[in-house]
């Protein structure tokens, strides 16, 4: 009996391969997003006037970026978190590919801390596109990038029913992330950020 189109797309998301693997994909990029960062936040307190790769023009601009206050809140870059924390995110994306299930408590913990993780991520966005006035591709990177993983690290962890949830309230998450809903969320969700950054800057984006 063959299937359907939707029917083999449904049945690829849910699978483990395509969950782990989309989530092993974007902590990837993440933490390679987190290295070049890294790299240019050395680079600028060595000489904060050298010009990084990613300086086009006034708006995308990473040193403009690097050198406010708000990328290094703790009092170093932000980007060494992200190498910190992908790594973890890689090892249970590695992990579970092969097979592990991590225990609730831990899953949960790690849910914890990534929603966190966005949302720093996305208060960073916020400043950069209305208090900065410049923006990162890199950083851009992360934001998306990060929200692919968020999305994953809770699909996982509703269907395995790791968030403590109370029942009524965990029926109904299990029923939102079986529908697919979880997926029309996150590509609305990243098509509003493309469009808050064109409307936003405009053609100052390629001036």
């Amino acid at each position: 009996m063959t299937i359907g189109p939707l029917a083999w797309f449904r049945r690829l998301r849910h699978a483990d391969a395509w969950i782990y693997g989309t989530m092993l994909f974007s902590a990837c990029l993440s933490l390679l997003a987190s290295f070049v960062l890294s790299i240019d936040a050395v680079r600028l307190a060595a000489n904060p006037g050298v010009g990084l790769s990613c300086d086009i023009n006034a708006v995308i601009s990473c040193g403009t970026v690097a050198l406010s206050w708000q990328a290094q809140l703790f009092g170093f870059p932000n980007a060494f978190l992200g190498m910190v924390a992908e790594p973890v995110v890689i090892t249970i994306a590695v992990a579970s590919l092969a097979g592990v299930r991590f225990p609730r408590g831990f899953m949960f913990a790690a849910q914890v801390v990534y929603t966190l993780g966005v949302a720093f991520a996305y208060w960073l966005f916020y400043e950069a596109m209305f208090s900065i006035g410049a923006l990162c591709p890199w950083c851009l990177v992360i934001t998306v990038s990060t929200t692919l993983v968020f999305a994953t690290l809770t699909h996982v962890n509703i269907r395995d029913n790791n968030l403590y949830l109370p029942p009524r309230m965990q029926q109904a998450a299990a029923r939102f992330i079986d529908a697919d809903l979880d997926v029309l969320v996150v590509t609305i969700w990243l098509l509003v950020i493309a469009l808050s950054v064109t409307t936003r800057y405009g053609s100052a984006l390629f001036g």
